[in-house]
């Protein structure tokens, strides 16, 4: 129980945080509401009674009564109902934006590459549209217990043993918060494969993805994987689902054998004569109510106890991604010494990618990063923006520890333009100006941008110009190529006036050499500009060592550590893993 302790607690802390007077007029109300069903038995029993007696009158009141009070629980039920409703959709949209604070609120990736954390966000994900159901089944559990009060006490005035019916209910909550149980593990069970399904449908709506699917045929294997992994899943938790409706049904058997029993235990005393025809329907009047209220339990623990295994999951993922503390330090405006790093290692999982990385990257410099694939290059890169904490060493920046600076301040000194580059299907102002929000709507500021970009014909051919649509995913935008988007993502990467880290992560992989090296120079003018304002560091990753071969020192990485370094001559000179490198890629263009 301690799970749907922690659910009903959570909830109601939040309900009052999101609106507190909505809150108490909406529990009023409806706590209203349920005290007034109890007392309907007990008019039902004075009607009774005063018809058997002939008193036409008094009967007539307590009918009357009776109907009134009917009436009365529906209009606050449905008063209740306008207040908590809206409630409940306000709390559930305040987690949503927890959610999404969780996770891109913290400054690293780290989290994001855990497949347990990916599991448990999408499992949390799913769960919060369940919000408002839960904050109502708070408050209608609560009135159930209320309501169940007064009917005990009512009932201990006919027999005490019926005080044991609303006991009776018990063995029914136990028994469902075991089958609850049983559904929850079937469901992160399956987690994984859930997760595996909604990403092939994604493919299958992806514009992108759907072009190289039904050109290689692949549609209908894709689509019968999807099928395949969701019918596998769903046997699993329906199985699970069917155990778990099994054990309800045995207890509710349970109250059903106590509902009968506490019926024939007061027509006995009817017919012993210590009880009236009044008190028989007075019983079974409020045994019925019971036996209804027992069932709407169920229901509503079934729904708190996932709400608590929810709010389990929403604690364990703040755990695993607490934003980084406020009050540290500031990033330089501009580089003195540069960038160190001192015996680096960095691994995902059991996984080492960088192993005892030493690297001096002067004030100023143009630095290229080569290597085979897998060597570590883009860890790197990833690294150095702080996306990432070295698991050992650490980096510097003019003598600082990067990990002392604040985020947001250092991910602001950063140009970067990486190989799998966002697209922003929003207006052409949104997709550039986000590299340096405050100046989003500077148009002249924009202009700049996409003309160092060489961008201007792609903005020239967008109908509305800055603020025309791109994209066909929300609205009826411009169609751009993949060359187009990539000098809009160099055009968001140049915003930033004065950044002190430039980085190219392979954005030109797809690109032919002249066009790599066209791209390079855009960037090496921006480059440049940046040394003389802020002492700014250029980083690039690049397959082609044509481009490389400009660059004022050269890193070359294998297996995670740096075997090389030097400029193109004094690499070529040693004869290296760089030279080797070197002359197979121009034996090839040649």
């Amino acid at each position: 129980m301690r799970s749907l302790g922690a659910a009903i607690v959570f909830l109601v802390r939040l309900a009052v945080r999101t609106d507190r007077r909505r809150f108490v007029i909406g529990v009023g109300l409806l706590f209203i509401g349920y005290l007034s069903t109890p007392f309907v038995g007990l008019l039902l029993r004075d009607f009774t009674n005063s018809a058997l007696a002939g008193a036409a009158g008094t009967a007539t009141l307590f009918a009357a009564g009776v109907a009134l009070l009917l009436v009365f629980e529906l209009m606050m039920g449905h008063f209740a109902h306008l207040y908590y409703f809206e409630l409940g959709e306000q709390c559930g949209a305040k987690l949503e934006d927890e959610l999404l604070q969780i996770a891109n609120g913290t400054p690293g990736l780290a989290h994001l590459d855990d497949p347990e954390f990916a599991d448990t966000l999408a499992l949390t994900r799913q769960d919060v549209g369940q919000t408002r159901p839960a904050l109502e089944g708070v408050l209608h559990l609560t009135g159930l217990l209320l309501r169940a009060g007064v009917t005990t006490v009512i009932l201990a005035f006919v027999n005490p043993w019926l005080v044991l019916l609303p006991l009776a209910a018990v063995p029914p909550v136990l028994i469902a918060k075991r089958a609850q149980g049983l559904a929850n593990r079937a469901r992160e069970a399956n987690a994984e494969r859930t997760r595996l399904t909604g990403h092939l449908l994604e493919l299958a709506a992806d514009a992108d993805a759907v072009k190289e699917i039904r050109l290689f045929g692949a549609d209908r294997h894709l689509m019968a994987r999807q099928a395949e992994t969701w019918s596998e899943a769903t046997a699993a938790i329906w199985r699970a689902y069917r155990r778990a409706a099994a054990l309800r049904a045995s207890g509710q058997l349970l109250f059903a054998l106590a509902y009968g029993t506490s019926i024939l235990l007061v027509i006995d005393q009817a017919v012993a004569g210590t009880a009236n025809v009044g008190d028989v329907i007075l019983v079974v009047t409020l045994a019925v109510q019971i036996s209804v209220q027992v069932a709407s339990a169920l229901g509503l623990l079934a729904i708190l106890q996932a709400a608590g295994r929810t709010v389990e999951r929403l604690a364990m993922l703040r755990e695993r991604a607490t934003p980084a503390p406020p009050g540290r330090k500031q990033a330089p405006r501009r580089l003195r010494k540069g960038i160190r790093l001192e015996h680096v290692t960095f691994g995902y999982g059991d996984e080492t990618v960088l192993d005892e990385v030493s690297l001096r990257i002067p004030a100023g410099s143009i630095v290229a990063v080569v290597g085979e694939n897998g060597a570590g290059k883009s860890t790197l890169v990833k690294l150095l923006c702080g996306f990432y904490e070295p698991t050992g060493g650490r980096i510097t920046v003019d003598g600082t520890d990067l990990r002392s600076f604040a985020a947001d301040a250092w991910h602001g000194g950063i140009a970067m333009l990486f190989q799998d580059f966002a697209k922003l299907e929003l207006r052409l102002r949104d997709n550039v100006g986000v590299g340096d929000l405050p100046r989003i709507g500077d148009d002249a500021a924009l202009t700049d941008a996409l003309v160092r970009a060489r961008a201007t014909e792609t903005r020239d051919r967008v109908p509305g110009g800055l603020d025309g649509a791109l994209g066909r995913a929300y609205a009826d935008g411009a169609e751009l190529s993949g060359g187009q988007w990539q000098s809009l993502g160099l055009a968001r990467a140049l915003m930033r006036p004065t950044p002190l880290l430039l980085a190219l992560d392979e954005p030109a992989a797809a690109l032919d050499a002249a066009a790599e090296h066209a791209l390079f120079e855009r960037f090496a003018t921006t480059a440049r500009a940046a040394r003389r304002e802020s002492g700014a560091v250029t980083l690039f990753v690049s397959h082609r060592f044509s481009t490389v071969r400009l660059a004022d020192l050269i890193v070359v990485l294998a297996d995670g550590r740096v075997t090389e370094q030097g400029t193109h001559d004094q690499l070529m000179a040693r004869n290296g893993l760089y030279a080797e490198l070197f002359t197979l890629q121009a034996r090839v263009y040649r």
